[in-house]
Formats: structure tokens, sequence, C-alpha cells
């Protein structure tokens, strides 16, 4: 099978753990790395930085396809904006995911997003455009996951919750089955959802409480 030649977009520690999970795939051939002007000519993982995200109709151009690999801690308003840049000049925009996760066939995956080594999307589930499925991370059953969301490492979302858009959610946090996040909210590491958030805000604790 012929490798989709992708470009990456974004530097950082995120790229590097992207990097590791599309290196285990057979579907894409890394070609580079988007950054800022003054890191062209350095490497991430030995793979260089061809210049900025001013060149990416240039690429488009010649047939190359697009992840955003900026993190996403708290707020996705970097990973959105790039996004938008890539779907407004009509960039391929692929979903990509490690070969030691299970998406089950059932579930429906957005473009742009990724989902990450052993990560576990079941049956039914719903995964939005441009998100971060990080290791480890499990969606039960009929959930759907809003666009922009980041669900980090091995955290357990239960069946049939409601993920809003630009939601974060921290690393071993727990949501209970059939539970609503409201857009735009945080939920702290290890916390534990156990009642719809109908607010946006930062949720933390055991019950987790508001906060901010």
């Amino acid at each position: 099978m012929q490798r989709r030649k992708i470009i990456l977009i974004g530097g950082g520690g995120h790229c590097k753990a992207c990097i590791d999970v599309i290196e285990q795939t057979a579907a894409f051939e890394i070609c580079g790395v988007l950054d800022r002007s003054d890191l062209v000519g350095t490497r991430v993982l030995g793979y260089s930085i061809i210049g900025t995200d001013d060149d990416i109709t240039s690429y488009r151009d010649q047939g190359y396809a697009f992840l955003v690999t900026v993190g996403q801690i708290k707020t996705p308003a970097v990973r959105m904006q790039l996004f938008r840049q890539l779907k407004a000049c009509k960039a391929e925009l692929p979903y990509v995911i490690s070969p030691s996760a299970y998406v089950s066939p059932h579930a429906k995956i957005g473009e742009g997003t990724i989902v990450m080594h052993q990560a576990v999307i079941n049956a039914d589930v719903r995964i939005g455009e441009n998100c971060i499925i990080n290791t480890g991370a499990a969606v039960d059953h009929e959930s759907v996951i809003g666009d922009h969301t980041h669900l980090s490492t091995f955290s357990v979302t239960n069946g049939n919750c409601s993920i809003g858009d630009q939601v974060f959610v921290g690393s071993h946090a727990t949501i209970a089955n059939g539970i609503r996040i409201e857009r735009c909210s945080v939920v702290g590491a290890g916390a534990v959802i156990i009642k719809n958030i109908d607010h946006s805000g930062t949720y933390v604790g055991n019950p987790a409480r508001k906060v901010s």
C-alpha cells in the first residue's frame, strides 16, 4: 500500500507523540513539520521543520495531507485556528489511528483527529473533528465527543455520554454513564464526574466540583 505523504503542524511535545503513532502505521509518510520561522532548518525526532503555517497553501498545492500536532492543555485555541486555516484552503485532513488502539468498525472518527496508543473507541461512538484521544483513553458505547476536544491519557468516558466541543478531560478522569458535559469545560486530572456539567468551567475532585 502506498503511504500518504503528510505534513505535521506544530513541533512541540505533542508532535513527538504524534510522530511515534504515525511511524507505527503503514498509512502515512511524514514529509516534514511546520512551526515558527526561527525553527526552520531544525529537526523534531529526525524530521525537518520545513516552513511555517504561511506555507500551508504551497504544500497543499503539491498534494500533501496535514495533521495539526499542536497540543491542547485546557484551551484548544491554537489547534482550532490552524484546523480552520486548513479547512479554509481545502487541505486534506485525514484521521490517524495507532495500530495498538482499538476502534470499533461501528464508530465514526472525524477528520484531523488522532487516536493514540492503546486507546479504545467502542461501538456506535462518534468522535468529532480535530480531537486528541490520548494514550489509553477509553470511550464506551454510544458516546459522542465534540470537535476540538482532548481526552487525556487513561481517561474513561462511559457509555451514552455527550461531551461538547472544545472540552479538555484530564488524565485518569472518569465520566460516569450517561453524563453530559457542556462545551469549553475543563475536567481536571483524576476527577470523577457523576452529574451533568451544564455550565462551562473547571471541575476537579471526587465527586467533581466547579472551582472556576
